[in-house]
C-alpha cells in the first residue's frame, strides 16, 4: 500500500488550536466495524455505549515541558551567562537514554552539529547546558547535559508544554493542565515522561472514570512514554519502508493478569489511544501467540521495553476489541493504524462525515469510538 491511500481533505479551521472550555465536553463519533456504520454522539456517553465487564486500558504517561529554548554557545568552553542575542535554538526532548543524555529535535539543525554547546538560560541566569555528542537526518541530535541534581525541577520551571506544530499559539498556563490527562502518574527521574500527549485520554474526568466503575467497566493502565515513534512525520511513499522510532513502555502486572483473565473470559479490551493499542499489540507479539488463531493460549507478562512496532492493514489484532482514538493527520501512522482496525474504506468515510459535520480535529479535537 502507498502513504497516499491515506490521504483526506480537511479544512484548516477545523484542526483545534484549544481545548474545549470544559473537559469531557467532545464530540463523539461512533463506528462499527462489522458494519461499516457510524453514528454522531458525545463523549460524556462512553460509560453507556461500553458493556459491563469491558476492561478499559489507558496510558498513564506523564507529558513532561519538553520544548525548551537555548542559544549557541560562543566557544566550545563557554563561560557566558547571559542569552547570546545571536539567535534562539528550540530544542523538544524526545527521548532519555541515560540520567543526562537526551534525544532531542532541533530547529533550526543546519548549524548544530556534532560538538555544538547549547545554553538554557531562566532569567539571565544559566541553569542547563548541553553538547551535542550525535547528529542524524531531520534534525535529530544526541545532547549530553551538565550533570544536575534538580534537572526535572528545572525543566518544569523553564520548559514549555510540547504542543504539535499545527496549533499556531504558544503555549499558556492553560496548556500545562489539559495537554495532561487526568490520571496522569507522577514523572521519575530515570524515567521522566512524553513529549507528547496520549491524546484520547484527554477527555476523561474524574466524574466520567467514576461511572465507568459504577457502571462494571474495569479500568487499568500501562505506561508509553510518548515519543518520536508516535508523532514522527512519514516520509517514505511505501508501507512497507516505514519504520518508526522505539518508545518505552511498561506493562505492571496487575494490569497483565487484567488481560490474562478478560481474554479467557472472552470479555472485550478496549484501547484509549494508540498508544495503548501498540503497546499491548507490541506485548502480545512477544508472547508469541499464533496470529491465526490471536487469542488462543495468549498470556502477557509483567515487564518494561521498548518498542518500535507499526500496525498496519492487514495486521491481525491479538489483543484490543475496541479502540477509543482522537481524529488523526492525513497520512500518519496514527491513521493507519486505525483504518487496520477498522477497515481503511470505513474510517475515510467516517472521516468525511466528520468532515461534513465540522468536527474538531487532532490533539485537542473530538474523537471517535470503534467497537
Amino acid at each position: 500500500m502507498l502513504v497516499s491511500d491515506f490521504h483526506f481533505d480537511l479544512p484548516e479551521e477545523l484542526i483545534a488550536q484549544s481545548p474545549p472550555p470544559v473537559r469531557g465536553t467532545s464530540r463523539m463519533l461512533t463506528l462499527n466495524r462489522a458494519t461499516g456504520e457510524y453514528r454522531d454522539d458525545f463523549f460524556r456517553n462512553l460509560p453507556s455505549l461500553l458493556k459491563p465487564g469491558d476492561l478499559l486500558i489507558l496510558n498513564d504517561s506523564r507529558v513532561i515541558p519538553a520544548r525548551l529554548y537555548a542559544t549557541r554557545a560562543r566557544s566550545s568552553h563557554s563561560q557566558q551567562t547571559s542569552p547570546d542575542p545571536a539567535g534562539r535554538i528550540e530544542v523538544l526532548l524526545t527521548q532519555q537514554l541515560a540520567p543526562d543524555e537526551w534525544i532531542a529535535l532541533v530547529r533550526p539543525s543546519r548549524k548544530i552539529q556534532h560538538g555544538e554547546h547549547l545554553l538554557f538560560h531562566h532569567e539571565d541566569n544559566l541553569v542547563l547546558e548541553a553538547e551535542v555528542i550525535a547528529a542524524a537526518d531531520f534534525g535529530e541530535r544526541t545532547l549530553r547535559f551538565a550533570p544536575t541534581p534538580d534537572f526535572l525541577s528545572i525543566l518544569n520551571k523553564i520548559g514549555h508544554m510540547p504542543l504539535p506544530p499545527y496549533i499556531h499559539r504558544d503555549d499558556t498556563e492553560q496548556d500545562r493542565d489539559r495537554y495532561q490527562t487526568v490520571y496522569a502518574r507522577e514523572t521519575q527521574s530515570h524515567e521522566p515522561g512524553s513529549a507528547a500527549a496520549p491524546t484520547a485520554g484527554l477527555h476523561f474526568t474524574p466524574e466520567i472514570l467514576k461511572e465507568l466503575k459504577q457502571n462494571n467497566i474495569q479500568i487499568e493502565t500501562i505506561t508509553l512514554h510518548v515519543g518520536l515513534g508516535t508523532f514522527q512525520p512519514v516520509r517514505a511513499e511505501r508501507l512497507e519502508d516505514i519504520h518508526l522510532h522505539a518508545e518505552h513502555y511498561t506493562l505492571s502486572a496487575t494490569t497483565a493478569e487484567a488481560i490474562n483473565m478478560a481474554l479467557r473470559e472472552g470479555r472485550r479490551i478496549i484501547a484509549a489511544g494508540t498508544t495503548t493499542t501498540r503497546t499491548l499489540e507490541h506485548c502480545a507479539h512477544l508472547a508469541n501467540a499464533d496470529p491465526f488463531e490471536p487469542h488462543t493460549g495468549l498470556r502477557l507478562h509483567p515487564h518494561s521495553g521498548s518498542t518500535s512496532i507499526f500496525i498496519s492493514p492487514g495486521h491481525q489484532f491479538r489483543v484490543i476489541k475496541g479502540l477509543l482514538t482522537n481524529f488523526h493527520l492525513p497520512q500518519s501512522t496514527l491513521l493507519m493504524l486505525v483504518s487496520a482496525f477498522a477497515g481503511r474504506e470505513a474510517v475515510l468515510a467516517a472521516y468525511a462525515h466528520a468532515v461534513r459535520e465540522r468536527y474538531r480535529f487532532f490533539s485537542y479535537g473530538d474523537c471517535m469510538l470503534l467497537l
